[in-house]
Parts: C-alpha cells; structure tokens; sequence
C-alpha cells in the first residue's frame, strides 16, 4: 500500500448509483431495564450527529421531555442517563439496511439484517414490554426477529412514530399515546 493511503481510501468505490449501509447504534440500555424502545433504524440526522433521534423535528425528545424530563434542551447524555434511569432501554429493530435517505419506505426489505435480540432479551430479562417507534419497527420486528424467539411473555405496543414525517398526528396526540411508556415503567 502506498505510503499515506489509508486502508479505507484504498477501497474501491461504490459503483454509480449504489447505497452505501445504512447501520444502527448500540442499545441504550441498564440491566435493570422494564421497557424496551424500537425504532426501525437512525435516519440521516441521527447518524450524522452520532445521537438517538437528532433530527431537530423528531418528537421523541419532546416527548420524553413531558414524560420524564429528557426534553430536548438538555443535554444528550443527561437525557440518555434520565431515560436509562426510568427503567428504559433504546435500540432498533434493524443492525443494518440499504436506504436512501431518512424515509422507512425507502429501506431495501432484502437489505434488512435485523439486531441480535436474543442476547438483548437474555442480558435484559426484566424487559417485559416492548414499544415499537411507528409501523415499520413493528412490522420488521413480527417479520425479521419475532419468529426466531421463544416466547418470553413479552407485550408489544406500536405507537405513533415520532418521525417528523409522520405529520398527521400534533405533538398532543403523539404524546398522549406515549403516555403509555411511562404507564408501563409506573407498575412494579
């Protein structure tokens, strides 16, 4: 390899046209976790910023601001450390995808490669309700991951996306379904 040429630049490139992976981050998780937050997989925002739900429209922080405190004014650690203390644990559904973009309907289906969930499930044994972030989380959770595992008396709620191109629901009304994550942290 010539000198100064790293082994990345020395890949060939994509060829015209082509879309690079798409890949999610690590949970955001605590062994004492009851809850479990999917979304499907980070959009442009997101992994640009390295960050859960950044895009600056995104209504997860807002929510989880109204519901515990993590708005989006505070900072991404501090938030993290509040949402991990009230018992909740934040990953998605997808390790890895073809899209282009930031838009679910734009991922590849035969591109999915869903996130290892039995070993989330077995280092997470006090996970026993699992929302999905919108439709897709949910349906490519029942396709991709649900028919490989044992039954683990798990419930499993979709909730509204929080995606700012989910629109045709107000912050109000995203909130008020939400309502439902704190509910299932409150019983013990």
């Amino acid at each position: 390899m010539a000198k100064g040429v790293s082994r990345a630049m020395s890949r060939p490139p994509l060829p015209f046209g082509a879309v690079a992976a798409v890949r999610s981050f690590p949970p955001v998780t605590d062994r004492a976790a009851r809850v479990l937050v999917l979304g499907s997989i980070p959009g442009v925002a997101s992994l640009r910023a390295g960050r859960y739900y950044a895009h600056p429209h995104n209504a997860f922080w807002p929510v989880m601001g109204a519901l515990f405190g993590a708005s989006p004014e505070v900072a991404y650690e501090k938030r993290i450390l509040i949402v991990r203390g009230a018992g909740m644990a934040l990953w998605d559904v997808m390790a890895s995808c073809v899209r282009e973009g930031s838009l679910d309907s734009d991922i590849d289906e035969a591109s999915i490669v869903a996130n290892d969930f039995h070993w989330f499930f077995d280092a997470h044994p006090r996970v026993k309700h699992v929302f999905f972030n919108g439709a897709k989380a949910e349906h490519c959770f029942h396709r991709y991951v649900r028919p490989h595992l044992s039954d683990r008396g798990l419930t499993f709620t979709r909730l509204p996306s929080t995606s700012p191109a989910h629109a045709s629901l107000s912050l109000a009304q995203k909130l008020k379904a939400w309502r439902a994550v704190a509910q299932a942290l409150a019983k013990k």
